[in-house]
Protein backbone atom coordinates (compact mmCIF):
# COMPACT_ATOMS: atom_id res chain seq x y z
CA UNK A 1 0.00 0.00 0.00
CA UNK A 2 1.35 3.12 -0.97
CA UNK A 3 1.61 6.34 1.43
CA UNK A 4 -1.18 7.84 -0.88
CA UNK A 5 -3.68 4.98 -0.11
CA UNK A 6 -2.60 4.51 3.32
CA UNK A 7 -3.91 8.03 3.87
CA UNK A 8 -7.03 7.41 1.86
CA UNK A 9 -7.71 4.72 3.73
CA UNK A 10 -7.03 6.33 7.19
CA UNK A 11 -9.34 9.27 6.11
CA UNK A 12 -12.08 7.38 5.27
CA UNK A 13 -11.73 5.03 8.34
CA UNK A 14 -11.58 8.21 10.82
CA UNK A 15 -14.33 9.77 9.03
CA UNK A 16 -16.94 6.89 10.18
CA UNK A 17 -15.62 6.68 14.06
CA UNK A 18 -15.33 10.60 13.62
CA UNK A 19 -18.84 11.84 11.54
CA UNK A 20 -18.85 14.89 13.46
CA UNK A 21 -15.17 16.43 14.12
CA UNK A 22 -15.02 20.14 14.22
CA UNK A 23 -12.73 22.41 15.53
CA UNK A 24 -12.38 22.60 19.23
CA UNK A 25 -12.26 26.65 20.03
CA UNK A 26 -15.30 27.69 19.90
CA UNK A 27 -15.93 30.89 17.93
CA UNK A 28 -19.01 32.73 15.68
CA UNK A 29 -16.61 35.54 13.98
CA UNK A 30 -13.54 34.71 12.04
CA UNK A 31 -11.65 37.05 14.34
CA UNK A 32 -12.24 35.31 17.22
CA UNK A 33 -10.68 32.41 16.49
CA UNK A 34 -7.81 34.22 15.14
CA UNK A 35 -7.36 35.53 19.10
CA UNK A 36 -8.56 31.80 20.53
CA UNK A 37 -5.56 29.75 18.20
CA UNK A 38 -3.08 32.37 19.31
CA UNK A 39 -4.26 31.63 23.14
CA UNK A 40 -4.01 28.03 22.71
CA UNK A 41 -0.50 28.06 22.49
CA UNK A 42 1.23 25.56 25.34
CA UNK A 43 -2.80 25.84 26.42
CA UNK A 44 -5.96 23.30 26.22
CA UNK A 45 -8.47 24.55 24.19
CA UNK A 46 -11.20 24.06 26.59
CA UNK A 47 -9.06 26.97 29.06
CA UNK A 48 -9.19 28.94 25.82
CA UNK A 49 -13.17 28.89 25.29
CA UNK A 50 -13.63 29.30 29.43
CA UNK A 51 -11.24 32.71 28.95
CA UNK A 52 -12.62 34.29 25.90
CA UNK A 53 -15.97 34.71 27.71
CA UNK A 54 -14.77 37.52 29.67
CA UNK A 55 -12.70 38.71 26.90
CA UNK A 56 -15.13 39.36 24.63
CA UNK A 57 -18.05 40.28 26.90
CA UNK A 58 -15.19 43.61 27.71
CA UNK A 59 -14.34 43.97 23.86
CA UNK A 60 -16.90 42.74 21.54
CA UNK A 61 -15.41 43.84 18.18
CA UNK A 62 -12.26 44.10 16.90
CA UNK A 63 -11.88 47.65 17.06
CA UNK A 64 -12.66 47.65 20.88
CA UNK A 65 -10.20 45.04 21.10
CA UNK A 66 -7.87 47.07 19.08
CA UNK A 67 -8.38 49.72 20.98
CA UNK A 68 -7.61 47.87 24.73
CA UNK A 69 -4.12 48.44 26.23
CA UNK A 70 -1.96 45.50 26.27
CA UNK A 71 -2.34 44.89 30.25
CA UNK A 72 -5.49 45.18 30.34
CA UNK A 73 -5.85 42.55 27.47
CA UNK A 74 -3.08 40.57 29.74
CA UNK A 75 -5.09 40.83 32.49
CA UNK A 76 -7.67 38.76 31.15
CA UNK A 77 -5.71 35.99 28.99
CA UNK A 78 -3.40 35.19 31.92
CA UNK A 79 -4.73 31.61 32.67
CA UNK A 80 -3.47 30.97 29.19
CA UNK A 81 0.17 31.41 29.81
CA UNK A 82 2.47 33.65 28.32
CA UNK A 83 -0.03 36.18 29.33
CA UNK A 84 2.14 39.42 28.00
CA UNK A 85 3.19 37.92 24.68
CA UNK A 86 0.01 36.68 23.83
CA UNK A 87 -1.67 39.81 24.89
CA UNK A 88 0.82 41.78 22.86
CA UNK A 89 0.43 39.54 19.91
CA UNK A 90 -3.44 40.09 19.95
CA UNK A 91 -3.30 43.95 20.71
CA UNK A 92 -0.89 44.34 17.55
CA UNK A 93 -3.13 41.72 15.17
CA UNK A 94 -6.61 43.40 15.73
CA UNK A 95 -4.99 47.13 15.11
CA UNK A 96 -4.21 45.63 11.85
CA UNK A 97 -7.02 44.37 11.17
CA UNK A 98 -9.31 47.72 11.93
CA UNK A 99 -6.24 49.80 10.32
CA UNK A 100 -5.65 47.51 7.35
CA UNK A 101 -8.44 45.13 6.73
CA UNK A 102 -11.77 47.46 7.90
CA UNK A 103 -11.92 45.02 10.76
CA UNK A 104 -11.71 41.88 8.49
CA UNK A 105 -9.96 38.96 8.59
CA UNK A 106 -8.41 38.54 5.31
CA UNK A 107 -8.56 34.88 3.54
CA UNK A 108 -5.19 34.75 2.31
CA UNK A 109 -2.61 32.46 3.61
CA UNK A 110 0.32 34.83 3.24
CA UNK A 111 -1.51 37.91 4.65
CA UNK A 112 -2.56 35.50 7.33
CA UNK A 113 1.48 35.01 7.79
CA UNK A 114 1.82 38.80 8.45
CA UNK A 115 0.19 38.58 11.31
CA UNK A 116 1.53 39.20 14.81
CA UNK A 117 1.32 35.80 16.13
CA UNK A 118 -0.02 34.05 13.18
CA UNK A 119 2.24 31.10 11.88
CA UNK A 120 1.30 28.31 9.31
CA UNK A 121 -0.54 26.15 11.73
CA UNK A 122 -2.73 28.85 12.94
CA UNK A 123 -3.29 30.42 9.18
CA UNK A 124 -4.05 26.94 7.94
CA UNK A 125 -6.79 26.64 10.37
CA UNK A 126 -8.65 30.27 9.64
CA UNK A 127 -8.06 29.09 5.80
CA UNK A 128 -9.66 25.63 6.54
CA UNK A 129 -12.37 26.45 8.85
CA UNK A 130 -13.28 30.42 8.46
CA UNK A 131 -13.02 30.55 4.61
CA UNK A 132 -13.31 26.54 3.51
CA UNK A 133 -9.99 26.06 1.49
CA UNK A 134 -7.50 23.75 1.11
CA UNK A 135 -5.48 23.22 4.65
CA UNK A 136 -3.24 21.27 6.65
CA UNK A 137 -2.54 22.21 10.62
CA UNK A 138 0.00 20.24 11.84
CA UNK A 139 -0.68 20.88 15.40
CA UNK A 140 1.00 18.42 18.52
CA UNK A 141 -1.54 15.54 17.29
CA UNK A 142 -1.20 15.58 13.86
CA UNK A 143 2.29 15.61 14.09
CA UNK A 144 2.83 12.54 16.57
CA UNK A 145 -0.44 10.43 14.88
CA UNK A 146 1.01 10.81 10.94
CA UNK A 147 4.61 9.62 12.03
CA UNK A 148 2.60 6.47 13.79
CA UNK A 149 0.67 5.82 11.25
CA UNK A 150 3.09 5.75 8.81
CA UNK A 151 2.31 8.89 6.74
CA UNK A 152 5.77 10.52 7.65
CA UNK A 153 8.68 8.52 8.32
CA UNK A 154 10.00 10.52 11.31
CA UNK A 155 9.63 14.26 10.84
CA UNK A 156 9.03 16.45 13.55
CA UNK A 157 9.33 19.45 12.23
CA UNK A 158 5.51 21.18 11.45
CA UNK A 159 6.33 22.66 7.81
CA UNK A 160 8.13 19.35 7.06
CA UNK A 161 4.69 17.56 7.94
CA UNK A 162 2.61 19.96 6.63
CA UNK A 163 4.38 19.81 3.01
CA UNK A 164 4.86 15.42 2.98
CA UNK A 165 0.89 15.70 4.00
CA UNK A 166 0.19 17.72 0.77
CA UNK A 167 1.47 15.73 -1.60
CA UNK A 168 -0.92 12.45 -0.24
CA UNK A 169 -3.96 13.59 1.30
CA UNK A 170 -6.05 15.54 -1.04
CA UNK A 171 -7.07 19.01 -0.44
CA UNK A 172 -10.47 18.80 0.09
CA UNK A 173 -9.86 16.26 3.07
CA UNK A 174 -7.10 17.93 4.69
CA UNK A 175 -8.92 20.26 7.11
CA UNK A 176 -11.43 17.95 8.64
CA UNK A 177 -8.64 14.88 8.39
CA UNK A 178 -6.76 17.18 10.85
CA UNK A 179 -9.38 18.00 13.00
CA UNK A 180 -10.28 14.16 13.64
CA UNK A 181 -6.24 13.34 14.54
CA UNK A 182 -7.20 15.62 16.83
CA UNK A 183 -10.28 13.62 18.78
CA UNK A 184 -8.28 10.50 17.67
CA UNK A 185 -5.35 11.68 19.90
CA UNK A 186 -7.45 12.61 22.28
CA UNK A 187 -9.32 9.38 22.72
CA UNK A 188 -7.08 6.59 21.56
CA UNK A 189 -3.84 7.05 20.44
CA UNK A 190 -2.51 9.13 23.44
CA UNK A 191 0.67 11.43 24.19
CA UNK A 192 0.87 10.74 28.01
CA UNK A 193 -0.58 7.17 28.28
CA UNK A 194 0.49 3.95 26.29
CA UNK A 195 -2.09 4.34 22.99
CA UNK A 196 -5.06 2.28 23.01
CA UNK A 197 -4.26 0.02 19.76
CA UNK A 198 -6.92 -2.79 20.77
CA UNK A 199 -9.53 -0.22 20.45
CA UNK A 200 -8.13 1.62 17.37
CA UNK A 201 -10.11 1.57 14.28
CA UNK A 202 -6.73 1.69 12.30
CA UNK A 203 -5.02 -1.24 14.20
CA UNK A 204 -4.56 -3.35 11.05
CA UNK A 205 -2.81 -0.71 9.05
CA UNK A 206 -0.99 0.90 11.45
CA UNK A 207 2.63 1.03 11.32
CA UNK A 208 3.23 1.37 14.93
CA UNK A 209 0.02 -0.34 16.16
CA UNK A 210 1.00 -2.59 19.71
CA UNK A 211 4.09 -0.61 20.22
Amino acid sequence: MTKKQLAREIIQRLKKEYPDAGCTLDYNEAWKLLVSVRLAAQCTDARVNVVVQDLYAKYPTVEALAQAGVDDIEQIVRPCGLGHSKARDISACMQILQNEYGGKVPDDFDKLLKLPGVGRKSANLIMGDVFGKPAIVTDTHCIRLVNRMGLVDGVKDPKRVEMALWKIIPPEEGSDFCHRLVYHGRDVCTARTKPHCSQCCLNDICKKAGV
